[in-house]
């Protein structure tokens, strides 16, 4: 709506409407606080720490109340954060015992630079549904409430007083002198053939590791995956957590099984990241893509999957992980295509459009 751009025009309806906004912002030693108040509403904002240095996570958590018969309107992901890298969002909403909403939403943060910044103020919107109320300011479609700002400090991981000048690098050490010519002969001999072996033996070490790896990966993996397949399934309220422990599972494998970096990236970079690994068939790309969308909108979107929905994704990660299990190299080429071609021979689930989510 327009009163997002004009705030003024929202704070105006608000004292027609007889409403005060309070604002505090305290800090203290280990967090920053500020607190807003509008009629039947309160928001409080915090981040932790407050004196963060570069390279440390900020947990910014937004916590918002209202009285029954109000609806609440909480900030769209990542609104007003757009100078963060955002690493973890979840959010959250309760009922307390008079009817009134308690809603939370709590961001991990990564600043990208050291010195002064600060958390905007965020834009909450709500609906006064209150017999004998205004549903909203004339002219507008919602009641809006900012919170307060939050100015913190970086520090840099440079020390205090530390000189910000750059050195040329030190030179090349001269030849060590060996004692005698039998020890010299000695040492060529066992490096030369310390030269021959090692190649073998490096590369002999390298294929027992990797295979080990993979291994542990995917035994993990799939222990993760048949305990959810087993348990019972989620209802309305648990499906985020549900779809959180799913996707948390084939992230983990990705990263411990073909060393892509998943948990550190969004959905979209890791896609990307994706598309240009070679140890991923096409077919395998495609089911691990549709799959991560899935689950996106089920955290992200809020969209609520059917029953149906929920065995498809299970089903989708088992057969991710069946495919993928063994190493892909010339001897087995042959079998893990077959394989992959059995996963795109079934019917691919849609993956419906991201609703809009106020």
């Amino acid at each position: 709506m327009n009163g997002r751009a004009v705030i003024g025009r929202g704070l105006a309806g608000l004292a027609i409407s007889g409403w005060v906004a309070l604002a505090s912002a305290e800090p203290t030693s280990e967090s920053l606080e500020g607190s807003t108040e509008s009629g039947p509403v309160q928001a409080r904002v915090s981040l932790v720490p407050a004196e963060p240095t570069i390279g440390d996570p900020l947990v910014l958590e937004l916590e918002v109340s209202a009285q029954a018969g109000v609806e609440l309107l909480m900030p769209e992901f990542g609104e007003a954060l757009d100078r963060f890298s955002i690493v973890n969002f979840s959010r959250s909403e309760t009922a307390d015992d008079s009817g009134g909403t308690l809603s939370r939403q709590i961001y991990t943060l990564a600043p990208s630079r050291s010195g002064s910044q600060a958390i905007p103020p965020l834009l909450i919107e709500f609906i006064d549904r209150r017999p004998g109320r205004e549903l909203a300011p004339e002219g507008e479609d919602a009641y809006e409430l900012l919170t307060q700002a939050l100015d913190f400090e970086v520090s840099s991981a440079l020390p205090e007083g530390a000189p910000l000048e750059l050195r040329a690098a030190l030179g090349k050490l001269g030849p060590r002198e060996l004692p005698g010519q039998p020890a010299w002969l000695w040492l060529l001999a066992a490096a030369a053939a310390l030269a021959v072996a090692a190649p073998f033996g490096v590369r002999a070490w390298a294929v027992w590791r990797s295979r080990a790896r993979q291994r542990s990966a995917y035994d993990v993996a799939r222990a993760e995956l048949d305990a959810l397949i087993m348990g019972a399934r989620p209802n309305e309220s648990d499906m985020d957590a549900f779809f959180v422990r799913l996707s948390g599972v084939i992230r983990r494998y990705l990263e411990d099984r073909f060393g892509l970096r998943s948990p550190e990236l969004t959905t979209e970079e890791f896609l990307e990241e994706l598309a240009a690994s070679p140890d991923l068939l096409r077919t395998h790309q495609q089911l691990l893509r549709d799959f991560l969308k899935r689950a996106d909108l089920v955290k992200f979107a809020h969209l609520v999957p059917t029953p149906g929905d929920v065995e498809e994704s299970l089903d989708a990660a088992r057969r991710f992980l069946e495919t993928t299990g063994d190493e892909v190299g010339p001897a087995s080429a042959a079998s893990s295509v077959t394989a992959a071609s059995s996963v795109t021979a079934a019917p691919a689930a849609s993956v419906p459009s991201v609703p809009s989510v106020r």
